[in-house]
């Protein structure tokens, strides 16, 4: 249908329709000199800062206004690049005539901006979760004094060249983040003061400059009193992180602030553009809509003459909708004439229309429920700390699509503009977080951050964050902030963005479950029945959408499906927001460099993807660096992708909940199946689906659905013509995958799959038939072995002493290890969540667990089979453990082991129930039928399809930051492990098992009680191929990584437990 426009001149206005503005930075009375206080004041964030106001660039002319690229204007001058840079250790210790014009500089080194100090050898890296940076030297008697010991200073020099054609104009000086503070300082001459370090901070510098050469100098605290909001918990780091540069305006006519506030009426069709503009010197302005194909669909004028501000409107027609589902954007042109018709300047802005509400307890966009699948995401890179290309970010995004997540949380401060700028583009819904947490003052009534002192920052800071970033569609919710105590700071916060944004509604966890500063009800890390609890609770009205969840630390991600089951069940949980989006590990020698491409960092992601057998590089974590700093150890490596952008294990599993297509069975047997499009804005049309029929593993039918015609929230069903055999398990496997390419992401990209079983078969062990063979039993007194044995090189060996098996040898070829044995297992190398719910010290007697042989036996059954039965007492876990063997001819061993647990007990429980085998180092070769090829468990495992897959010792290897558990793969029917050479047994047993094979003991993998500084590429590889098979492996969890367990149904649990199992050499299949 032909798009109308119909544009309303509704200029009509008020000088008064934006006073409601951020409050003017404070100026010194003599506007000369500062006091040097500034940086421990509370009270004082800013000093002839410019006023905040939207992101914009003026252009010359609309060509350049429609390429938007800043670089080809002339009235642009980067700051990036080398400057002159002097580093001290102690803020006493700063050069006090850094800024002067004469000052002699020669012994100063250079430092590039962006850059960080820490990474380029200012200085050490510093992690804190919680507390201020100086907390291993706060004086809590004065908590709010800034200490100088250890306060880095910067300075900063530059000589810049001020264009000619710059004489006359407004000359505008932007840094776009300083941490923490910084004092400028222009020929000398000073000029102003901001905090805030993640929002960028703009100065008018007309009346400092020239035309020619130009000092620009700066100097920056490693810390001020406005890093007491900025406590987070990420990397503390120092220095300028994003884009600094020079612009030039016409200073007669020009607009000073451009606000847009797009809304949809007629249920959702007609696009309403509401602009707000703050303008100096009576212009005249052209407003242009242009289309996603750069064609004009409407236009406007409005005169400003007289005025410092107005609004115009435009309504547009059965117009094309944002969502993150599909990113339309429009473009508007400001053209700014002077009362003769001049053009002075031209601004660009992209615009998306959608409507945000919240109605009947759930979160809507364009009048739909979505569900929130998002990720809180520092900005974070491991070689450049907080200074993030855009190319990286653009990576960022590419797995955030190909991870199904659809929005972003900027944890927890304004990120980089060109996020946001990427976000609108690419479709992402984003909660747009202002740069305030005061976590170390905690959450009680006397908390200092709860009192006036803090209400100028706090308010300040959310002014910010709303002024600079209101105009991208992509902001759907504003957050006021992270882990600081509510109170009338925050209830000021809330009211001044009720009062300039009656669009978007505004998220504050802090506020809780029915506090007044918060329309969404924004918990972290609620457990799953408090989750449903709320959603079940008619009392609240709020949507509950959770602002962090799944704390994926290490090997983590345990129960998000039970989490996204309830998502689906209720209709007031929509969703949450992981934690988090990446390690934030650094390399240990960074290694920063421009110039690099997206397609440069696939590169390099690729190289450490989980089953590729390479090694990471050593990254490093809080506690690396130096004794003295406060640290938080790992504590910020929760990522769902690795530092260089490689998804972790627990990233599949995140990617298979969120996905939007589901597969449901309807008559499995019949072929007949439904597709469910989980989308709210989008068909099916551009997916094709193909499915693959799989009989004991094996592919036996395939085809492929070319037309899927199911609308949003919409189901079709289909019948998928295979025949089902008569024998066999059968397993159908959906995938759906794009039919042509879409943005950052590619033609026949899978989006989204799943596995069936049409006929599940439960393994079982059957009985070995009779076969030749004679058997003997030999007892060596000398060597304290049992040995059963044949005459023709079957060797089975136990220790008569530990009852243990020592050797396995068929047909004269050792299966296990010289000095291996075959064990029983009942611990893990800990992860960092059983670290956090201290299961390392609950559970550690399993670790190690005494095991005091009572006998040790043998019966020939037959002349074919010898049954060697060995009992041990188990007084550390007061359990008795029984395991009988069944040696056959063949060399096959039948086992059965049995826990026999005391009733009562006070024993936690073993972290798995297994055997653990030392195979001989090159037997690293294995082949299974079962869930893989990424490591799996028994609360993270249906990303995973039941397959036969091959993999080496070194491939189940993932090197987490933090070594830890690692490798295994659950529902395993069948195991085999062999050697190049093709020596090798196959492990099956009486019902589903778990398995994985490294070349890590757990023992070196194992962290013990406490927390080292230990890394994955320091790891020693054992001399053998350790191969780990269990009944049943303790749950993974992921509530959080600080207390909570797995859920019931994922834990193993103290009580009697019977493995059985079968050992068949490849000489006797």
């Amino acid at each position: 249908m032909k798009k109308i426009l119909m544009a309303m001149a509704l200029m009509a206005l008020s000088l008064n329709v934006n006073a409601a503005t951020c409050a003017n930075e404070t100026t010194l009375a003599d506007g000369s000199r500062p006091t040097w206080n500034e940086w421990h004041d509370l009270q004082v964030n800013a000093v002839n800062r410019f006023k905040p106001h939207t992101q914009f660039f003026a252009y010359e002319n609309e060509a350049l206004a429609m390429k938007g690229e800043k670089a080809n204007s002339k009235n642009f001058l980067s700051l990036n690049g080398t400057w002159k840079f002097k580093w001290v250790r102690h803020a006493n210790e700063r050069p006090t005539d850094f800024y002067k014009t004469d000052m002699d500089e020669s012994g100063w080194t250079t430092m590039r901006m962006p850059g960080m100090w820490e990474l380029n050898g200012f200085g050490d890296p510093l992690y804190k979760n919680i507390g201020l940076a100086w907390s291993y030297q706060i004086n809590w008697e004065k908590p709010l004094d800034v200490p100088i010991k250890d306060n880095h200073v910067g300075s900063y020099r530059r000589m810049v060249e001020i264009p000619q054609n710059w004489n006359g104009k407004q000359v505008i000086a932007h840094f776009g983040s300083v941490t923490s503070n910084m004092y400028l300082y222009v020929n000398g001459q000073f000029v102003g003061y901001t905090e805030d370090s993640k929002v960028a901070a703009e100065f008018d510098i007309t009346r400092y400059v020239r035309p020619g050469k130009n000092l620009i100098a700066f100097q920056t605290f490693r810390w001020c009193d406005g890093s007491m909001c900025e406590d987070q918990d990420f990397w503390r780091l120092s220095g300028v992180a994003r884009d600094s540069y020079l612009y030039a305006r016409n200073p007669k006519v020009q607009v000073s602030d451009i606000r847009i506030t797009p809304d949809l009426g007629n249920n959702y069709e007609d696009g309403e553009l509401l602009i707000n503009v703050d303008v100096t010197g009576d212009p005249v302005i052209e407003f242009k809509l242009l289309n996603h194909n750069d064609i004009v669909v409407g236009k406007t004028v409005g005169n400003f003459r007289k005025m410092s501000n107005g609004t115009v409107r435009f309504v547009v027609r059965n117009v094309k909708k944002w969502t993150a589902e599909t990113p339309y954007l429009y473009t508007l042109l400001a053209v700014v004439k002077d009362t003769r018709g001049n053009v002075t300047e031209v601004i660009p802005q992209r615009v998306g229309f959608r409507k945000v509400e919240i109605k009947d307890g759930q979160f809507l966009v364009n009048g739909q429920p979505v569900l929130i699948k998002g990720a809180n995401r520092h900005e974070m890179d491991p070689d450049g700390g907080y200074v993030v290309t855009r190319e990286r970010m653009i990576q960022d995004i590419k797995v955030m699509k190909r991870l199904n997540i659809n929005a972003v949380r900027t944890c927890h401060y304004p990120d980089d503009p060109v996020w946001y700028d990427l976000c609108d583009e690419y479709g992402l819904y984003v909660t747009a977080e202002a740069n305030q947490e005061g976590h170390a003052f905690g959450y009680k009534d006397d908390s200092e951050t709860k009192k006036p002192v803090f209400a100028k920052q706090i308010l300040e800071r959310n002014q910010h964050n709303v002024e600079m970033y209101y105009n991208h569609p992509s902001v759907v919710v504003w957050s006021l902030g992270n882990e600081t105590v509510d109170g009338p700071n925050f209830t000021a916060a809330y009211e001044w963005i009720k009062s300039v944004d009656q669009s978007r509604p505004i998220h504050w966890e802090r506020a809780g479950i029915d506090g007044k500063n918060t329309d969404i009800f924004c918990p972290m890390y609620y457990s799953h029945a408090d989750c449903e609890r709320y959603a079940q609770d008619t009392t609240y009205t709020k949507p509950l959408i959770q602002c962090e969840y799944n704390h994926t630390m290490g090997n983590s991600g345990g129960g998000l499906l039970e989490y996204w089951d309830l998502v689906r069940k209720y209709p007031k949980f929509q969703g949450g927001y992981d934690w988090d989006f990446v390690d934030q590990a650094l390399h240990r020698n960074p290694d920063f460099r421009y110039g690099r491409t997206v397609a440069d960092y696939e590169a390099i992601a690729a190289k450490y993807e989980a089953g590729t057998g390479n090694m990471s590089p050593l990254y490093t974590y809080g506690g690396d660096y130096n004794k003295t700093d406060g640290s938080d150890n790992n504590f910020n490596c929760n990522g769902l992708i690795g530092p260089d952008r490689q998804l972790n294990p627990h990233a599949y599993d995140l990617a298979y909940v969120y996905q939007n297509v589901w597969a449901e069975p309807i008559d499995l047997n019949e072929g007949k199946i439904a597709v469910y499009n989980e989308y709210f804005f989008r068909d099916l049309s551009n997916y094709i689906m193909e499915w693959t029929l799989l009989n004991d593993g094996k592919v036996v039918q395939k085809g492929e659905v070319n037309e899927l015609d199911v609308a949003p929230q919409k189901r079709c069903a289909l019948t998928l013509p295979y025949h089902v055999p008569a024998t066999g398990e059968l397993m159908l496997d959906v995938a759906f995958k794009l039919k042509t390419a879409e943005p950052l992401m590619a033609k026949g990209q899978t989006v989204a799959y799943r596995q069936m079983a049409v006929r599940e078969v439960k393994p079982t062990m059957q009985p070995i038939q009779p076969m030749e063979g004679k058997l003997k039993v030999k007892t060596d007194r000398k060597q304290n072995t049992l040995t059963v044995t044949d005459n023709d090189g079957l060797e089975v060996v136990f220790g008569k002493s530990t009852g243990l098996m020592g050797k396995y040898r068929v047909g004269g070829v050792d299966l296990l290890g010289e000095g291996g044995q075959m064990r029983p297992n009942f611990w893990r190398a800990v992860t960092d969540n059983d670290m956090g719910a201290r299961l390392n010290r609950k559970f550690k007697a399993w670790r190690n667990p005494d095991m005091s042989l009572k006998a040790i036996s043998s019966k020939k059954m037959s002349d074919n089979v010898v049954c060697v039965s060995t009992v041990f007492d188990m007084p550390s876990v007061q359990s008795t453990l029984k395991i009988d063997y069944t040696v056959h001819a063949n060399g096959v061993i039948d086992v059965v082991q049995s826990l026999v647990t005391t009733k009562g007990a006070d024993v936690g429980a073993p972290l798995r129930y297994g055997m653990l085998m030392e195979l001989p180092y090159e037997m690293d070769k294995s082949e299974f039928y079962g869930r893989g090829p990424i490591e799996n468990y028994v609360d993270r495992k249906e990303s995973q399809m039941v397959g036969i897959y091959e993999q080496t010792a070194d491939e189940q290897f993932y090197p987490y930051i933090r070594p830890q558990e690692t490798g295994t793969k659950s529902d395993i029917r069948w195991w085999k492990q062999r050697a190049a050479s093709g020596k090798g047994f196959c492990v099956t047993a009486d019902g589903l098992f778990s398995a994985s094979a490294l070349h890590y003991g757990i023992a070196e993998l194992d962290e013990g009680d406490d927390k080292g500084q230990r890394h994955a590429p320091e790891l020693r590889k054992s001399k053998y191929t350790e191969l780990c098979f269990d009944l049943a492996q303790f749950g993974l969890g992921g509530e959080n990584s600080w207390g909570a367990w797995p859920l019931p149904q994922h834990r193993l649990g103290y009580k009697d437990m019977t493995f059985k199992f079968r050992v068949t050499p490849l000489s006797a299949q």
